[in-house]
């Protein structure tokens, strides 16, 4: 990667992605670069000033983007929880988001999420807990929700007022604003404790959804 000028091979490296979808865009003209006789060249800073435009681009358009719930969640990942421990209901929670085709790798959503908890709690207080990881293998942000038929005590809130909801989100490792904008988004719509009481009283997944998306 350090002569100026890279191979179809190099520049597959460098992104990550297959020799064949670097021959693809640069066939399409999508990708800065050009032949020299039959082979394809590219110029290692155009390809780092095109890398920095897309992530500059994405990111731009990921702040502008309002968070759509009917986008990053199903009534099938909402479900009802009836672990006693957080590490019971992460597990079982992380288990109900990795069915959503966004998660490409299941074990490592639950060890990562896992493994962020152990770093710091998540539980924001009120009796909610925001369980949230960035990964490669999340192709987008998705989302799951568990709503405790049992508070579990076990969360260390900063209030100590036991967790009866958890939303735990996924998301791309691309994502940083919207991500951000996500946690912001519930975190704010959970503090009315009549919005937050509606989600315990439900009594199925599509109730809950229902709520969630009047939200």
């Amino acid at each position: 990667m350090e002569d100026n000028i890279l191979t179809i091979e190099e520049v597959a490296a460098y992104l990550r992605v297959s020799d064949r979808t670097v021959y693809e865009w640069a066939q399409k003209g999508e990708i800065p670069a050009g032949k020299i006789g039959t082979v394809w060249r590219f110029k290692k800073s155009e390809i780092e000033n095109w890398v920095n435009a897309k992530l500059s681009s994405q990111t731009a358009m990921q702040a502008e983007l309002k968070v759509q719930v009917r986008n990053i969640l199903s009534p099938d990942r909402i479900i009802f929880i009836n672990q006693s421990t957080k590490h019971d209901a992460i597990v079982q929670l992380s288990q109900v988001l990795s069915s959503a085709p966004q998660i490409k790798n299941a074990a490592e959503l639950t060890e990562q999420i896992l493994k962020r908890e152990e770093l710091m709690s998540t539980a924001i207080g009120r009796g909610i807990a925001i369980p949230h990881i960035r990964l490669s293998s999340v192709t987008d942000l998705v989302m799951a929700v568990g709503i405790c038929k049992k508070a579990i005590t076990d969360f260390q809130p900063i209030d100590d007022e036991p967790v009866s909801l958890i939303f735990m989100i996924a998301a791309a490792y691309n994502q940083h604003a919207y991500y951000l904008k996500t946690l912001s988004h519930f975190s704010v719509l959970l503090r009315s404790d009549g919005f937050k009481q509606s989600l315990l009283d439900s009594k199925t997944p599509e109730e809950a959804y229902a709520i969630l998306l009047k939200g």
